[in-house]
Formats: C-alpha cells, sequence, structure tokens
C-alpha cells in the first residue's frame, strides 16, 4: 500500500495553469522535500494535498482513501493530514494553554510529548502577544499535531525566523519524525535546509516536477541550470578548460561542464591545473569563497582555509569524478 499517491493532478486559475501533471508516491515516514522558485506551485500542490483546494483533474489517494477537495465536502481537509501554512494565525489575547485546549481531549502522557517535542511547555501561561514568532509557529505546529495527523504538510516552516529560532525549529521538525512517528513533507527555499534534511526533492518549475531524487543526486547531478541554481553557487566552464585542470581523459561531448565550488582547489603545482587571477575573497565562517577568474572565465571556489590575497596568481585544479554536463 502506498502511504500517499498524488495522480495527475492538474489545476486551472483562470488563463493560468498552475499545476500540471504532477505524479509522485510517498512512502511512510520517508521525508520529501519540495523545491522551486516563487509562483511554481509549491504550496497550491500541498492545499491540494492536505484537501484544501480542488484539484482540476487527478486524484490525490491516502492511505487508500481519496483525498476529497473543498468542493466535494462541507468541511475541508482530510482526516490523518495536517497543513500548517507559512501564513498561519493565533488568537490575540489568548494564554497558550487555552489556544491548546484540545489537548485536553488526548491522554496526558501523549500531550505532555507534543510539548516537550514542540519546546512549548514553559511558553504555556503566556500570552500570545508576548510571544516571539519562533515561539508562535511551535505553538501553531503543537495546536496542529494535537489532532494526531499521520501525514504533517510543512509549507515554509522557517520563513521569516532569526537562526537561533531556525535551528530550534529543525530540532522539533526531526523530533516530530524520529518521536511523533508523523511523515512529514516540507517546502523550503533554503538549500542547506532541503538538502541537510530530505530523502527524496522534488524540483518544481512552472507547475511541473522537472527533476525528482535523492539530495546528492539533485545537487551533484542537476537536470539543468535552474534546478542547480536552486541549490547553491555553481559554474559552467569551458570543457577544455575543464579538462586542463583534471586527470580524466578527453571525454567531454559538449562545450561546457557543470560543478560546485567545493570541486576547486588551490595547488602548489601546474600538472593538471590552470592559472588564474584571485579576484574577490569572502569569508563565511567555516568557509572561504573566491572568486578566480581563469582563461577569461570566473571560477568560484570554496575552500576551508585561504592563504592568497586579492590580486594573487594561483593554480587551480579540478577534482570531479566525471564531468557532469546538461
Amino acid at each position: 500500500m502506498n502511504f500517499l499517491r498524488v495522480s495527475k493532478i492538474t489545476r486551472q486559475a483562470g488563463n493560468d495553469l498552475v499545476l500540471k501533471d504532477i505524479d509522485f508516491l510517498q512512502q511512510q515516514f520517508k521525508k520529501i522535500a519540495i523545491a522551486g522558485e516563487t509562483g511554481s506551485g509549491k504550496s497550491t500542490l500541498l492545499k491540494i494535498i492536505a484537501g484544501i483546494v480542488q484539484p482540476t483533474s487527478g486524484e490525490v489517494w491516502f492511505k487508500n482513501e481519496r483525498v476529497l477537495g473543498p468542493e466535494e465536502k462541507l468541511i475541508p481537509g482530510h482526516k490523518g493530514i495536517g497543513y500548517l501554512s507559512q501564513h498561519f494565525e493565533l488568537r490575540n489575547n489568548y494564554r497558550v494553554e487555552e489556544l491548546l485546549e484540545m489537548a485536553n481531549k488526548i491522554p496526558v502522557e501523549e500531550a505532555d510529548l507534543i510539548f516537550d517535542v514542540c519546546r512549548i511547555k514553559h511558553l504555556l501561561k503566556r500570552k500570545t502577544d508576548q510571544l516571539s514568532g519562533g515561539e508562535k509557529q511551535r505553538i501553531a505546529t503543537a495546536r496542529l499535531l494535537i489532532t494526531s495527523p499521520e501525514l504533517l504538510l510543512l509549507d515554509e516552516p522557517f520563513s521569516n525566523l532569526d537562526i537561533v529560532h531556525k535551528k530550534i525549529l529543525k530540532a522539533v521538525i526531526d523530533d516530530i519524525s524520529e518521536k511523533l512517528k508523523i511523515t512529514c513533507i516540507m517546502i523550503s527555499h533554503d538549500p542547506l535546509d532541503t538538502l541537510s534534511w530530505a530523502e527524496e526533492i522534488l524540483v518544481m518549475k512552472g507547475g511541473e516536477i522537472i527533476q525528482k531524487g535523492t539530495p546528492a543526486e539533485i545537487y551533484r547531478w542537476p537536470a539543468n541550470e535552474y534546478v542547480a541554481g536552486l541549490f547553491g553557487t555553481y559554474n559552467i566552464i569551458d570543457s577544455q578548460l575543464a579538462l586542463a585542470m583534471t586527470a580524466l581523459p578527453a571525454e567531454a561531448s559538449s562545450k561546457h561542464v557543470f560543478t560546485r565550488p567545493e570541486d576547486f582547489k588551490i595547488v602548489a603545482t601546474e600538472e593538471k591545473a590552470v592559472i588564474g587571477e584571485v579576484n574577490k575573497i569572502l569569508f563565511f565562517g567555516g568557509h572561504y569563497e573566491l572568486e578566480v577568474v581563469a582563461d577569461e572565465t570566473l571560477i568560484n571556489i570554496k575552500t576551508g582555509d585561504c592563504k592568497v590575497a586579492v590580486g594573487d596568481l594561483v593554480y587551480v585544479s579540478l577534482s570531479l569524478p566525471g564531468l557532469w554536463q546538461f
């Protein structure tokens, strides 16, 4: 039995095709992330899965039961599926424990576990106007978890959070999977969130899924420049320049190849290397990113240390298991 099956989902809004023939399967406990530019259809897809937006055609099946849209039932939504919008709201001038009054309908130990997972026990007596954005996000999450969903849909859960509250919420989402045994689908625009969390990534553009794969596959072997750009800095360089920097045999079949900044190294010898001039140095705490101009080509390089200065001439080599060409 497939836990979730999304089959040929299309959504038409006026003359605009918001989604087109979306197909994918999700097994229970498998973590799926959906990535794509703004307007690619990610949120609409989640809302259709949740049963709160009606598809124009196609079907969603959850545990062998079809998810009905809002045009097919009186109260939108589907039992067992929870959707957490990035635009959630909490009522003003209420204590947190009042907002979570539904917790009284489940066993005390279950409620306590949810409060522990969401890191909100110390907030129960506070009023909503005394909470930070990150605290409100965790309370909204707890309120949804009290309804005992088996599938949780997270729409940009980290948006507008500072780094401290984002780290806490990441731990909460991990515990939702590990301690509460709830399957999750998440949308996030930050590639670091997506790559480190997901087991499978669906990349969307213009209402279509244009690539599916593991985080490593999507990052190392993107289908095109659009996918490459969603997951961080990249280089498209002339194939002959790439071959001059690597020990690989000359098998490049196209004019350009794809690389990531960490594929390059600054080396001491000119063997299997090209000479370039350091154009810029950026420090990111745990690493440096250099811009080097070699053979009139700008190359982005990621390195753990930096012993060069802007204007220096350096030898650059390329370490790749193979040359990836779109």
